[in-house]
């Protein structure tokens, strides 16, 4: 008596691994089959079984056409039957995805990001009150959280101001006199104190 002792890596690579060697075999098995209706009736029942083993995606929307496609797939596209749907192409597999187009935006101070450029802009156009006042004062701290972030040091509130001002292209101007932001040490305690803290829902 003699047995097969192929191991793994000598077989034909699986085209997808997900639904095992058996299910390969038999996908090459019905590509074999001469006679077209019968092949149509062998690749129906390889369907049914591969949909029998992830019966939690049976609610995923086309998911009897994703089996196709994935049979087509294992098939190495040789598969002459008619399908039920239309199947995706091997050259659909093979092309490349469009390159994601990045901003070309200067951002002025990277430590304080796009967005809170965007913001302080915004503040400029606010009507002067307590509104406008409550938004800048938000602003100044939230620039020194992020200074702070990035520079583990003291910073001078006269810094924030100054920045501000640049920022605002001379539109906002604030002074330690007539405003009071977080301190250095306080904003660092917290950091400090909760490095990997997570939001509790």
């Amino acid at each position: 008596m003699t047995f097969d002792m192929r191991y793994n890596t000598q077989e034909k690579r699986l085209a997808l691994p997900g639904y095992g060697r058996n299910i390969q075999n038999m996908v090459d098995y019905c590509v074999s089959i001469p006679d077209r209706e019968e092949r149509t009736r062998c690749a129906n029942t390889i369907i049914n079984l591969m949909g029998n083993m992830f019966p939690h995606l049976r609610d995923v929307n086309d998911f009897k056409h994703i089996l196709w496609d994935q049979l087509a797939i294992m098939s190495g596209f040789a598969l002459d039957i008619d399908y039920p749907y239309e199947v995706i192409k091997w050259e659909d597999l093979h092309v490349k995805p469009a390159k994601l187009p990045y901003s070309q935006e200067k951002i002025a101070r990277k430590h304080y990001g796009k967005n809170l450029e965007n913001m302080i802009k915004k503040a400029r156009e606010y009507e002067d009150g307590e509104m406008k006042n409550a938004l800048i004062s938000l602003l100044a701290n939230h620039m020194k959280k992020s200074f702070l972030t990035w520079n583990k040091e003291v910073v001078d509130d006269r810094k924030i101001f100054t920045d501000l001002e640049s920022l605002s292209d001379g539109k906002i101007v604030l002074n330690e006199d007539s405003h009071k932001l977080m301190e250095s040490k306080d904003i660092l305690s917290k950091k400090n104190k909760n490095p990997g803290r997570k939001q509790k829902n």
